[in-house]
């Protein structure tokens, strides 16, 4: 038995034990997602595992993934399995700057995308993801809104709206490295292929690009479609999923650097670790979750 089966096995033991559940994220490595009991993106999982019986959460993502698990949970013990795992974009913001905004803005809700702490969304009016930021943002009815933290989703968003979107200067540095010219080399070499970017990419990939989609729209994307061949603009971890679901069809990296090093932190070892000693536990002050998960709760009865 090879190591890495080891390792399965005795997390999986260990699973058992704990009556544990695993979310794991589109964008982990691999191996990681090929132990998982639910894969996913940030909102899609902790929704499904809230639903489950499972006592602990096991949240293989990043820091306000399992912060959102904790929301939605919060009779649950979640653990994420290397606490040094955050989020760039998220880290772009604070509650101050939020309240800030306010102030600047007297009157325009505060839309915060799911990729901000709890700590942003307890001070924003509604949550989004980047499947639903369209619609949630039409569903209010002031005419300015401000909308953080991403900047290029907000303009994705902004030229989809009538709406003034007011935006934050934050972005996911490893969208960023996905650039035109990189579409354009790969679209040269791949004729035919269809090009799906994520909306946290630049504008200029965005144009060019055949469908902007979440990373749950990607997956049904890449189902429904009759093309064979795909041009991928996203973090890099998402492929192996794109391909286990779709044996018979070819996925190429938009690019080579779109690598998220905080994601690639979770490894087999460190989600063992979790589970024998039970941390690094997650769980979101009381104040904080209730006004959170007001934030999130508006967001879910516009997708009803």
């Amino acid at each position: 038995m090879n190591p890495a089966d080891k390792l399965t096995g005795k997390i999986r033991e260990l699973k058992a034990k704990r009556n544990a559940v695993i979310l794991v994220h589109n964008y982990q490595l691999p191996e990681v997602q090929d132990i998982a009991d639910l894969s996913g993106d940030s909102l899609e999982l902790s929704r499904k595992a809230a639903q489950t019986n499972a006592d602990v959460i096991v949240f293989c993502g990043v820091l306000f993934m399992a912060e959102t698990a904790s929301i939605l949970s919060p009779g649950k013990k979640i653990l994420l399995p290397d606490i040094n795992a955050g989020c760039p974009l998220a880290n772009t913001i604070t509650p101050e700057d939020i309240r800030a905004l306010k102030k600047q803005h007297p009157g325009a809700p505060v839309v915060s995308y799911v990729n901000t702490s709890a700590a942003v969304k307890a001070e924003t009016d509604i949550a989004c993801t980047s499947a639903n930021a369209e619609k949630v943002i039409s569903s209010l009815k002031q005419d300015e809104v401000i909308f953080v933290p991403d900047k290029y989703l907000a303009s994705y968003v902004q030229s989809k709206s009538d709406k003034k979107i007011i935006s934050w200067n934050g972005y996911c540095p490893t969208h960023l490295k996905i650039l035109p010219q990189d579409i354009g080399a790969l679209r040269a070499k791949y004729p035919g292929a269809k090009v799906m970017a994520h909306p946290e990419c630049s504008g200029e990939v965005l144009k060019l690009s055949d469908a902007v989609l979440s990373t749950s729209g990607m997956l049904r994307y890449a189902a429904q479609t009759d093309a064979k061949v795909f041009i991928v603009a996203t973090e890099a971890g998402m492929l192996h999923r794109l391909k286990k679901d779709n044996p018979g069809k070819t996925f190429v990296a938009a690019s080579g650097l779109a690598v998220c090093p905080n994601m690639k932190l979770i490894t087999l070892e460190k989600i063992l670790w979790a589970l024998e000693e039970m941390k690094t536990e997650i769980k979101v002050p009381a104040d904080i979750r209730a006004r959170a998960l007001a934030s999130v709760n508006k967001m879910i009865e516009i997708m009803a």
